[in-house]
């Protein structure tokens, strides 16, 4: 599997079988500032968040894998909402702590039993705690403050931050995501595009925002990796 750089300058293929890939996609996806929040996430070409079989797993192919290692090992967190941990069966990430925002404490379908104290956090109101921790004993729950059952992205990434987490990647759902854009607070998003169209719809909703082109490869399955700047209107 080969990935092309192709912009803003055309650069040599990376040969993912090569001993030197993983460092040369590092940096492909190396982070300007230690305090960086992304967006990374994989849609068909008309948008939607899954394929065939209602998950990402089957937009994804060994390139994109590949990609979204580089995008883990450069974040210090991944954060992710409850309906994809519900959706996809969440596993914990090899390199980062995973951190899991869920309003209800309802993550049925994880892949998350038995992990190491202080790999997994949990980002939840208080009235969904005692549910969280019966499903997630091992996780560290972080009770924020809610408003009308919903509690604000800015909290929910100064939490983050108050605990060292300053390169922060947000993996979904669309939700979670556009909640963040929409808040003021995201730098980057990674979009990686699937060449495929249909499938359920899980559109990343959100206010008008300008997006500048930093990056962009392909690979030669046609799967079209771009990074975003993000026009940000506070933090």
């Amino acid at each position: 599997m080969i990935v092309r750089p192709v912009f803003p300058e055309v650069g040599p293929p990376i040969d993912l079988a090569t001993d030197d890939a993983r460092s040369r996609l590092d940096a492909l996806y190396a982070t300007p500032s230690t305090e960086w929040l992304r967006i990374n996430l994989v849609l068909s070409v008309d948008g939607s968040a899954a394929g065939s079989d209602g998950t990402s797993a089957s937009l994804t192919a060994g390139a994109d894998r590949k990609v979204l290692g580089a995008i883990r090992r450069a974040a210090d967190v991944v954060l992710v909402g409850a309906e994809s941990v519900r959706r996809e069966g969440y596993v914990l990430p090899k390199t980062a702590p995973l951190a899991i925002v869920t309003g209800s404490g309802e993550l049925s379908g994880h892949a998350l039993a038995g992990v190491e104290p202080g790999r997994l956090l949990v980002l939840c109101p208080d009235s969904a705690r005692d549910r969280v921790t019966a499903e997630l004993p091992a996780a560290t729950v972080i009770v924020l403050p809610e408003t009308e059952g919903r509690m604000a992205a800015g909290e929910i990434i100064a939490a983050l931050r108050a605990r060292g987490f300053g390169s922060i990647v947000c993996e979904g759902g669309p939700s979670l995501a556009g909640t963040l854009v929409d808040a003021g607070l995201v730098d980057e998003l990674c979009l990686s595009t699937s060449p495929r169209i249909g499938g359920p719809q899980h559109p990343l909703s959100v206010a008008a925002t300008e997006l500048r082109l930093e990056r962009l490869a392909v690979d030669d399955a046609g799967v079209v990796f771009a990074r975003w700047s993000v026009a940000r209107i506070s933090r």
